[in-house]
């Protein structure tokens, strides 16, 4: 179910601009062994759970609820990239308010991805994925082949559910809404790149406090 990304360079899109720009990616010289903490409410897991944090360069986090009952392939590859520490660093490069922010991608233009390209988990592609695209849902980007799939990803802002059927959302946010709503308003320019890209500083486990 999955295969390798080899030299194909993948424009990982949601409907509209097919984005070329240049920009910046993970971050050279950061920090590999930061301190940090988890968000308000959870604490670092030792273990892969199916609870994310994603630790912004605004110091606030945002929270992602993993749902592997809808997209289960999807899902264990989010988590092996996590595991790896491949998002540290990364940013969100194209952010529309009222839709959706995107990030994931280690150019930082929206050209790129990992490794390995994992199959379209949506009904158009044959699953039957009926987590709805709302406020809040996280889901996967691809180019206009169904099992394009890589690292990409983006979290809705608004209610999307005109994408349900053709994109694998994946999850939720379940803390951090109004960071969402931050990162959202940020100020952009052509192709919907920030003009201030924000930074997923770390990407790590958690699980709710008992």
């Amino acid at each position: 179910m999955i295969r390798k990304l080899g030299r194909f360079i993948a424009v990982l899109i949601l409907p509209g601009l097919f984005l070329g720009l240049t920009g910046c990616g993970q971050q050279e010289g950061t920090e590999s062994k930061m301190d940090y903490t988890a968000a308000e409410g959870y604490e670092i897991a030792s273990e892969p759970t199916d609870y994310v944090d994603i630790l912004m360069d605004s110091g606030q986090h945002l929270v992602i609820r993993l749902d592997p009952g809808a997209a289960p392939l999807t899902v264990e590859n989010f988590k092996k990239l996590a595991g790896e520490s491949f998002y540290d660093g990364l940013i969100f490069h194209r952010i529309i308010e009222h839709f959706m922010i995107q990030g994931g991608d280690p150019t930082g233009t929206g050209r790129g991805g990992s490794e390995d390209l994992i199959k379209g988990e949506f009904l158009s592609n044959g699953v039957d994925n009926r987590l709805s695209h709302e406020r809040g849902v996280v889901s996967m980007a691809r180019t206009p082949l169904p099992d394009s799939a890589s690292s990409q990803f983006f979290i809705c802002h608004g209610d999307s559910q005109f994408l349900d059927g053709d994109y694998a959302a994946f999850g939720r946010v379940v803390y951090g809404m109004d960071e969402l709503d931050r990162i959202a308003r940020l100020e952009t320019g052509p192709g919907d790149y920030p003009e201030t890209p924000p930074v997923m500083e770390k990407v790590f486990f958690v699980q709710p406090q008992t």
